[in-house]
């Protein structure tokens, strides 16, 4: 008899299995387009698409995010007034502007609209920030139980740089060793989960200070489940 007994391994939770499905399925599409370029990393899927908006449809955006821009909140528990300084807005998914980026966005990743949350813009100012942070929801958070009731767990993220920026202004992801420069029109991409399904730590990123001039960007989130209702 044995004093030490062997430990059975885990199964894996549904939700991990269907994320760690949408993952492959997503990496196999992205890998598939000339369009695409990954990231040379190991630790997370990252791709970018050079020119995914021309240069008219970025200014529409950025005129937009002026006319509509507010202070941008957190959605997690800490109260850090200076973690996240750029301004925000949220943009209407069924306008005639917005619905074609919406859409062309899911087509990409090949991800059912309806699991996309509504497209936000952000404008950052010289010295504004988003610190180092995840997309993914933590589960720990006390927002989590409602997250669960709307959607679920992110899994993709789609960027679109709407300007070039002077200086600073660098999307940056400290763990996976990418720091991407804004440049208009340009679409980065990355899955929050690992190869597991699960919340992937290597996927925290920082939205350094601008240095001089001002940084637009739309942003686009995907859930597990459908998101639209």
């Amino acid at each position: 008899m044995s004093f030490f007994a062997r430990k059975t391994a885990s199964k894996p939770s549904p939700a991990a299995l269907g994320r760690r499905q949408v993952g492959i399925q997503v990496g196999r599409r992205l890998d598939a387009d000339p369009a695409l370029v990954r990231a040379p990393v190991d630790a997370a899927q990252v791709y970018f698409h050079h020119d995914f908006l021309d240069a008219a449809t970025c200014a529409r955006m950025v005129a937009m995010i002026d006319a509509n821009r507010r202070p941008s909140t957190l959605l997690s528990d800490r109260n850090d007034q200076g973690f996240r300084t750029s301004d925000s807005c949220d943009m209407d998914r069924w306008s005639p502007d917005v619905q074609p980026i919406d859409e062309a966005i899911a087509a990409l990743l090949g991800i059912d609209p309806d699991h996309g949350e509504t497209m936000q813009g952000q404008r950052y100012a010289p010295g504004q920030q988003f610190r180092a942070h995840h997309d993914y929801f933590h589960e720990s958070e006390s927002y989590w139980e409602r997250m669960q009731r709307e959607g679920g767990q992110r899994t993709w993220t789609a960027m679109i740089y709407l300007n070039d920026v002077e200086d600073g202004g660098a999307t940056w992801f400290p763990q996976a060793g990418i720091k991407v420069a804004p440049k208009r029109g340009m679409l980065l991409t990355w899955n929050n989960m690992n190869a597991e399904g699960m919340p992937n730590e290597a996927t925290i990123h920082e939205g350094m200070p601008v240095v001089a001039g001002v940084k637009y960007i739309i942003t686009k989130w995907f859930r597990e489940h459908r998101w639209v209702r």
